[in-house]
């Protein structure tokens, strides 16, 4: 009886895999436009795809991030500075792309430029605090996309979002956890839209990463800054034990980060690459063993696993 079905079990994992295993044709033809390439996940992926002769238009915020990133690719890779907060500097890109690729159209716009500060519980935070991350990781996301969707459009090529397990479980306070839920309700509607003109939308959902975004020192330096500003009856609500204790649990979490980026950059590229990319990808096993399966389970069930 078994038998039968781990046969069943094994053609589709057979599948599965050849599908996955299909890469494109052509690839040193096909032009990607990749935010926040500074440094982390964007520069390493700007750096690979540059490796495997791809045309890598690159944006960094800083003139720093640049010169480092020429350093360690060829003459190919062509740079930006871009800041995705700012309109009128998202809408210079958007020409320079324009002028880069010309009727040949964009393949690949990768958004993956974020930050993560200030976290903290939602009471200690101002509303600024929040718009300050939202307007990186979701405005400055929706922003570039709408920018380049006609270049986009006519090659038919890809769109990859960086979202987070924290776009599936609210797992901190503050905007991180709310502009990934942003960023996969902008993919999910823009990917139907899109389907009707070839073009395919993907997400990459990374676990707990080591990044610069996740300094420890940075985090933890502006947690203790928002403490200090916080309102003198919430912080006497909650008290200096409350305080340290989540400055405890938060050092912890972050000792706890995956070095091994290439896992997402891993992602990425297929996203880029594949004759079949994956609409969603989970990067990391704790997002594929812990997270996610949590996010399936009951939100009581969920609330006590996270609040232990």
């Amino acid at each position: 009886m078994w038998v039968p079905l781990l046969v069943v079990l094994g053609l589709i994992l057979l599948y599965r895999w050849y599908r996955r295993s299909q890469i494109l044709e052509n690839l040193t033809d096909k032009y990607v436009f990749i935010t926040g390439c500074d440094s982390g996940f964007g520069n390493m992926v700007a750096r690979n795809l540059d490796r495997r002769g791809m045309k890598v238009l690159a944006a960094c915020l800083t003139e720093i991030g640049a010169e480092e990133l020429r350093k360690t690719t060829s003459s190919r890779l062509q740079i930006v500075i871009l800041d995705v907060t700012d309109s009128q500097s998202v809408s210079s890109a958007a020409e320079w792309v324009s002028d880069i690729v010309h009727d040949k159209g964009l393949w690949g716009v990768v958004n993956n430029a974020g930050i993560a500060i200030p976290t903290a519980p939602n009471e200690w935070l101002t509303k600024e605090d929040f718009i300050k991350i939202l307007n990186v990781n979701l405005l400055g996301t929706i922003d570039v996309t709408l920018k380049l969707l006609p270049l986009i459009r006519r090659a038919q090529g890809r769109v990859v979002n960086i979202s987070s397990v924290c776009g599936r479980l609210a797992l901190c306070g503050g905007g991180y956890c709310i502009s990934k839920y942003g960023v996969e309700s902008f993919s999910d509607s823009l990917r139907r839209e899109m389907a009707s003109f070839g073009v395919k939308v993907c997400v990459v959902e990374p676990g707990y990463f080591k990044t610069p975004i996740t300094n420890s020192d940075v985090l933890v330096g502006y947690l203790e800054k928002v403490w200090e500003k916080a309102p003198e009856d919430i912080r006497r609500s909650y008290g200096q034990e409350n305080y340290d204790a989540y400055r405890n649990r938060f050092l912890t979490g972050l000792e706890k980060l995956n070095p091994k980026i290439q896992q997402v950059t891993d992602c990425i590229e297929h996203a880029l690459t594949a004759v079949y990319p994956q609409t969603r990808y989970s990067a990391g096993w704790d997002a594929k063993l812990f997270f996610l399966p949590l996010s399936y389970c009951p939100t009581a069930l969920a609330d006590l696993i996270l609040t232990q």
